[in-house]
């Protein structure tokens, strides 16, 4: 496995993180997934395998499957596990009305995780309706400071979902020790991006790298023209390797987050990284991906991760869910596979899910971090799925 120094701190982490946002699920029955069912056996075995074979930065958060990823996590890393990994956790800043809140909701998280102590601590998902109204106006960097103090909170920084000038705002109005952002081949230039990773580098913070597969779109169910253009370069990679070494090529990059739910993930994503050095990547390699991302950005209609930030919707909608289907459908080059997942939608309408039920409360609005306008891609989703072939 490959190492990297994690900025100022000086700690060498490595390059593949376990991210437990997507942990694998006991299988159900009906439309929704219940996330806080996780396979707790399996999801044990692949996060300490991880660990038996280099990797020692495991992520969750306080909202991930409802709670129940951090109390996955604290199973995971009982039995010695703990003293060989550092654990990363984040503080939902929404759920703060009060400046009391930080260190309350940090023993909660404690006590989930079964430790006295977070290794890396961020301030979650801050963006232009959480930073000046909350980050700042309850004091939460000041309340992070006094428990790295108290020897409670390894190190201090923040996870960001929004653009590029608040970005180096933040980076810039307080010592953070690390970052964390969305950055994959689709979004060289999304959000912070790549200017914005050079820039939190350049000032000695550690960069932490979510969503390297763009929820895995970049993976699942690959379009053939994609796997087309992979195949033109002699050295054969999966579609996660191609993604995941893209990523990785990039000195400024500290550690990227694999939300790993299968053995074979986890096997695979080791495999791609274990070797991976900074700017090892040909310029024939560089062409692919060039050529790859156009295709992509011309046929996926909705950026969306699969998050579910924006839910529960308050209407019931399932709104990942459909543009998942809606993005899919969009990508199939067969009626048969469009036809599969306008079969999939219709079962929401008949269960009161689908987008017929949006009122534009824009509730939603304000949650994604991909800045989607929910509602508005709803009835184009609605539109292009019920539409006749």
């Amino acid at each position: 496995m490959q190492y990297r120094e994690m900025g100022k701190t000086g700690k060498k982490v490595s390059l593949l993180g376990f991210g437990c946002m997507r942990l694998k699920l006991l299988p159900q029955d009906g439309p929704v997934l219940d996330k806080t069912k996780i396979d707790e056996e399996d999801s044990i075995r692949q996060i300490r395998y991880a660990i038996d074979h280099g990797v020692n930065y495991v992520d969750t958060a306080y909202p991930y499957h409802e709670g129940m990823s951090e109390v996955l996590v604290g199973k995971a890393l009982a039995d010695g596990y703990r003293d060989k990994t550092y654990l990363a956790t984040k503080s939902p800043t929404w759920d703060m009305t009060k400046t009391e809140d930080f260190r309350r909701i940090f023993e909660v998280q404690c006590e989930r995780l079964q430790t006295d102590h977070i290794d890396f601590y961020l301030i979650h998902g801050l963006n232009q309706d959480r930073y000046e109204p909350i980050m700042k106006k309850l004091h939460l960097y000041e309340e992070a400071v006094k428990l790295k103090e108290e020897g409670r909170i390894g190190h201090i920084g923040f996870s960001y979902h929004d653009n590029l000038e608040l970005f180096k705002q933040i980076v810039d109005e307080y010592p953070w020790d690390f970052c964390q952002i969305q950055f994959n081949y689709l979004d060289e230039n999304y959000q912070a991006g790549l200017e914005g990773l050079q820039y939190a580098a350049d000032k000695g913070l550690g960069v932490v790298i979510m969503e390297p597969l763009k929820g895995g779109t970049l993976v699942r169910d690959v379009p053939k023209e994609v796997l087309s253009i992979y195949d033109k370069s002699p050295q054969k990679r999966s579609p996660a390797t191609w993604a995941l070494q893209w990523v990785a090529n990039h000195p400024e990059v500290t550690v990227l987050l694999s939300g790993m739910n299968s053995m074979e993930q986890v096997k695979e994503n080791i495999a791609a990284l274990e070797n991976m050095a900074p700017h090892s990547l040909s310029e024939e390699d560089m062409a692919i991906y060039k050529e790859a991302k156009e295709f992509y950005l011309t046929h996926v209609p909705v950026g969306c991760t699969d998050c579910r930030y924006c839910m529960p919707c308050t209407m019931g909608i399932q709104i990942s869910t459909i543009f998942g289907h809606y993005n899919q459908a969009f990508l199939f080059q067969n009626s048969v596979d469009r036809g599969m997942q306008k079969t999939f939608y219709n079962g929401l309408i008949e269960g009161k899910r689908s987008a017929l039920e949006c009122i534009e409360c824009e509730v939603c609005l304000s949650k994604c971090p991909q800045s989607i306008n929910i509602p508005a891609k709803l009835k184009e989703a609605h539109a292009y799925l019920t539409a006749e072939e």
